[in-house]
């Protein structure tokens, strides 16, 4: 504390150093001797018969005094300044008198030996690292006139069993009683308390011994990061005065099992429930309308939740990690399922998406590996990126008309998955969007995709035959890599795709694999950039006219085919991947089948077969 001009005076006076304040106040300072033993500050000295009133203890005023014992001090003192008795070890009791309104940061820090202190009501804040180091303070009863509790205020105070917060409480620092390993039991009774440190630096950060919460009945709010890490903390009741649970407010609270959340509560934030491994189940009240981003990720524990109709969103990573849900209804109120809401969900066996969601995110699913049933509505338009990534469960998904675009590693090692009818809707297969989907043997790309991205088929041994639309104008890098499987290509374009800026699009395929492409066009793909690499390249006609089949006649007729004198047998038309796509029992003498999809199609007729290739 800083004195300046002729009341900068120092003397010293029974022990007790002086500075002179004003023309009738002095207050404390440090003495070059120290202080020792027991220590009483006098109200009031006379000096150079002047009386003056002692009214504050300065800065350092007793600093590292080791062997200070017990200080009084008078109710003429209004202000203890800043380190005041730092490191006093040997202090074991102090009295404050009512006096006093202030007390500067550490104060009191490091004194190890202290048992107990009372603040005076006159406290409005209790300021950083005040108690700070305090090992044996045990107990200590903050005045209902506090409203503000700094950093590292009792941090280290291992003896601490039991701390109330008083309802005029509106924030506490950051670390406030970090460390406080020995505290067990929480009474928490501010009402208006909007601050609570934060995630690197949590109020009861290291509080491994809290078992007991108890938030009062005037609670309106519990402040973001309230109880973070409080791994002990089996249980909460939140009463019915509460209207929201700030951000990551049990963040990490591992031990917690269960928590009831009244109808009071209206927006629980992101994170409030990150990491509570332990918690089994939860009920969320009908007043909220969102779950928020992270609310429950990490809750490995959780078997069951119901999401009531109030809920119209759900936000990022909400049940990420949540590897003890096996099923989850979503309610016809949510429009929109943020990014990676499901992942790592490993033991949910299906999900219905409800008509009414009109956006999923990226990785909803992704690592959902006991996933084998999915319902997709119409309402969704795009599967974004990692949507089921690694859900090895999946067999088959049916992917909705509506959806124009499948994203990057949308169903990447989806190593179950068999079968995969595009809709005629998309345009662009995202970059490794069936990466190692070793098991899928079929795959229909509609006549509607333009783009088939990198790596996008890479490794799907199990395809043996695949049709690339004439609408195809740009193929990826590693394509079609190692689907060593694939017996047959056909090339619908007259004119190659460019491959020039891409390379091994065909790498590691079969090595008897051949190339169909239309009449005409076999000069063009031998010279192409990678196409160039089939040894083996087969005309097809792109239109059929009067071709015989026995003693039928077989022709295209715009995106017909028409069969003529079929009377009394049965066709079958099936796709190149050897799906039935139309069967007929009784033709007439003129049958015409209409083809919605451009390809190449098997008719049989009268035990023969022919291929057609129809452009659309």
């Amino acid at each position: 504390m800083l004195i300046t001009g002729v009341f900068s005076q120092t003397f010293t006076m029974n022990g007790i150093a002086y500075s002179i304040t004003s023309a009738n106040t002095v207050e404390v300072t440090s003495n070059s001797q120290g202080y020792t033993g027991s220590i009483t500050i006098p109200s009031t000295i006379v000096y150079s018969a002047t009386t003056y009133n002692v009214t504050s203890i300065g800065d350092y005023a007793f600093k590292g005094c080791k062997s200070l014992t017990s200080v009084t001090i008078p109710n003429t003192v209004t202000l203890i300044g800043y380190y005041t008795f730092e490191d006093c070890s040997g202090l074991t009791s102090i009295t404050i008198p009512s006096s006093v309104n202030k007390i500067w940061w550490g104060a009191f820090e490091n004194c190890s030996e202290l048992l107990s202190i009372s603040l005076p009501i006159s406290i409005t804040s209790i300021e950083k690292g005040l108690f700070l180091g305090c090992s044996k303070l045990n107990s200590i009863t903050i005045p209902n006139s506090v409203t503000s509790i700094g950093d590292r205020a009792f941090n280290d105070c291992i003896s601490l069993t039991h701390i109330t917060i008083p309802n005029s409480v509106t924030s506490i620092g950051s670390m406030a009683f970090s460390n406080c390993i020995n505290l067990a039991s929480v009474e928490f009774n501010a009402t208006n308390c909007t601050e609570m440190g934060y995630s690197s630096s949590p109020v009861f950060s290291r509080c491994k011994s809290i078992r007991s919460l108890t938030i009062g009945s005037n609670v309106t709010t519990i402040p973001p990061y309230a109880f973070y890490g409080c791994s002990s903390l089996a249980s909460v009741t939140i009463p019915n005065s509460v209207n929201s649970i700030g951000k990551s407010a049990f963040c990490g609270c591992s031990g917690l099992t269960s928590v009831a959340i009244p109808s009071s509560v209206t927006l629980i934030s992101e994170n409030v429930f990150y990491g509570c491994s332990s918690l089994v189940s939860i009920f969320i009240p009908n007043t909220v309308t969102s779950i928020e981003g992270g609310t429950f990720s990490g809750c490995k524990g959780l078997t069951s939740v119901t999401i009531p109709n109030s809920i119209t969103t759900i936000g990022w990573d909400a049940f990420y990690g949540c590897s003890g849900l096996t099923s989850i209804t979503i309610p016809s109120s949510v429009t929109s399922i943020g990014n990676r809401v499901f992942s790592g969900c490993s033991n949910l066996t299906s999900f219905i998406i409800p008509e009414s969601v009109t956006s999923i995110g990226r990785s909803i699913f992704s690592e959902c590996i006991s996933l084998s049933s999915v319902t997709i509505p119409n309402s969704i338009t795009s599967i974004g990126d990692n949507t089921f990534y690694r859900c090895k469960s999946l067999i088959s998904v049916t992917v909705p008309s509506a959806v124009t675009s499948i994203g990057s590693s949308a169903f990447r090692e989806c190593i179950g998955l068999t079968s995969m009818t595009i809709p005629s809707g998309v345009t662009s297969i995202g970059n490794s969007a069936f990466y190692d989907c070793i098991s899928l043997t079929s795959i229909t790309i509609p006549s509607s995709v333009t783009s088939i991205e990198g790596w996008a088929f890479v490794g799907c041994k199990g395809l043996n035959s695949i049709t690339i639309p004439s609408s195809v104008t740009s193929i990826g890098s590693y394509a079609f890599t190692n689907c060593s499987g694939l017996t047959s290509i056909y090339a619908m374009s007259e004119k190659p795709v460019d491959l020039s800026s891409s390379a091994y699009v065909y790498s590691y395929i079969g090595t008897n694999c051949i190339l169909y492409v239309p009449m005409g066009s076999k000069r063009l793909y031998e010279v192409a950039d990678e196409w160039k690499y089939f040894t083996n390249i087969i005309e097809l006609p792109t239109a059929i006219k009067d071709v015989s089949l026995s003693n039928l006649k077989i022709y295209l007729q715009g995106t017909n085919i028409i069969i003529e004198r079929a009377e009394g047998y049965q066709i079958e038309v099936y796709n190149i991947s050897g799906q039935k796509v139309i069967e007929v029992d009784n033709p007439t003498s003129k049958e015409s089948l209409n083809i919605l999809q451009a390809g190449v199609y098997v008719i049989r007729v009268c035990g023969e077969s022919i291929k057609v290739s129809v452009s659309i």
